[in-house]
């Protein structure tokens, strides 16, 4: 668990692959429960510790994670995200490269939950919901692209299965058509950077996460340079 940033309201943390962020049916211990004990080690909490969980990430996606530290805080961080005041960048290592070095990516998903599984479907199917990205190769190798993602919406596996629709499977993501799993099960997305107003300060806050110690995402920080690690 790295924590990266906090203060009396939020707590942000570089989530590794593999962690969950909320308690689910595999009984694994959860990120939430895990900072709740570094908050009640760390600052000598009586009691039972508040921790609100603003979003989540998939399992094998890395990257940033924000947490509430207060009522107020959580509040105030789940209008930003319903208002779309929340700026989410994503990067993606994508096997070959999409046609255009920069594109806008609209689309209508359906959630098949007994898959866990979204799919790209027509508009007028019940239950589709409008999926919009943007994207743009920040760099490249022999086989894959690094992409720069904007989310536009927030939807059920929506980067995974938009960038798989053009050709742009995510390496490591069996679910979406990469032919071999990562080695320890991780999917080369990661959550880089989250920019809002801060709930309580009212002041602009932007922070970024740094891409694991991993062959692949190590073989991009040294194409991109030094910007990786700020």
């Amino acid at each position: 668990m790295k924590v990266i940033y906090e203060d009396n309201h939020l707590i942000i943390v570089n989530k590794s692959s593999g962690e969950i962020v909320q308690g689910d049916k595999t009984g694994d211990k959860p990120l939430s429960e895990m900072l709740k004990e570094y908050i009640k080690d760390h600052y000598a909490k009586p009691g039972e510790v508040f921790l609100g969980v603003v979003h989540r990430l998939d399992r094998p996606v890395s990257g940033l994670v924000v947490f509430a530290r207060t009522s107020k805080a959580l509040a105030r961080m789940n209008a930003l995200i319903s208002e779309r005041e929340v700026k989410k960048t994503y990067w993606a290592i994508v096997k070959g490269c999409p046609a255009k070095p920069e594109g806008h990516l609209i689309n209508y998903l359906w959630k098949n939950e007994s898959q866990n599984k979204s799919y790209i479907v027509t508009e007028d199917k019940k239950g589709a919901l409008r999926a919009e990205l943007k994207y743009k190769v920040l760099a490249k190798s022999k086989d894959y692209s690094l992409l720069e993602v904007n989310l536009l919406t927030g939807r059920h596996h929506q980067i995974r299965v938009q960038l798989s629709a053009i050709g742009c499977t995510i390496r490591g993501d069996l679910k979406y058509g990469y032919s071999r799993s990562n080695p320890d099960g991780s999917i080369n997305l990661h959550a880089r950077q989250i920019e809002f107003i801060h709930p309580v300060k009212q002041t602009p806050f932007s922070i970024k996460a740094i891409p694991p110690n991993e062959r692949m995402w190590n073989i991009f920080k040294e194409i991109m340079g030094p910007e990786v690690d700020e």
